[in-house]
């Protein structure tokens, strides 16, 4: 299925386009919320992991409801090394399908684009209290560079 296209505002308070990263394997990872318990060892987890995930050459950015400051502030509290963007209404959110059952969150989500844009693995977790293993979606980009 074909990614739907989007720009965002990133914690830098620049506009960032899925667009305009055709021709590479984009991650999108959504997320409830900035420090919140579950969120932050999922961030960290992956910061722990970015090696692992800048090898694969993917462009990974996580994507959340809360405000450009906050996001901000939670890259500097836990050293992340991925962008994050702002979706403050779920417009993009609720175009993937990342539907939490938390009102006015986004699913706790992973969806792996390949270079022609088609979304090539999906893990979406409404409740969100487990999170996606960092090993299975470095597999799953691995499989969408092929």
């Amino acid at each position: 299925m074909p990614a739907s296209d989007f720009a965002l505002e990133d914690s830098s308070g620049h506009e960032w386009i899925l667009g305009d990263h055709k021709g590479q394997v984009v991650v999108l990872f959504f997320y409830p919320g900035d420090e919140t318990p579950i969120c932050t060892r999922q961030m960290c987890s992956l910061r722990n992991r970015w090696n692992d995930y800048a090898a694969t050459g993917a462009e990974i950015v996580g994507i959340s409801t809360d405000s450009v400051e906050s996001h901000k502030s939670f890259i500097e509290n836990h050293k992340l090394p991925l962008r994050l963007l702002s979706d403050p209404d779920r417009r993009v959110a609720d175009a993937y399908g990342a539907r939490s059952l938390i009102p006015g969150k986004v699913a706790r989500s992973v969806f792996v684009i390949d270079a022609n844009g088609i979304i090539r693995y999906r893990d979406v977790r409404p409740i969100g209290l487990l999170r996606p293993k960092d090993d299975d979606i470095i597999q799953a980009i691995r499989e969408a560079q092929q």
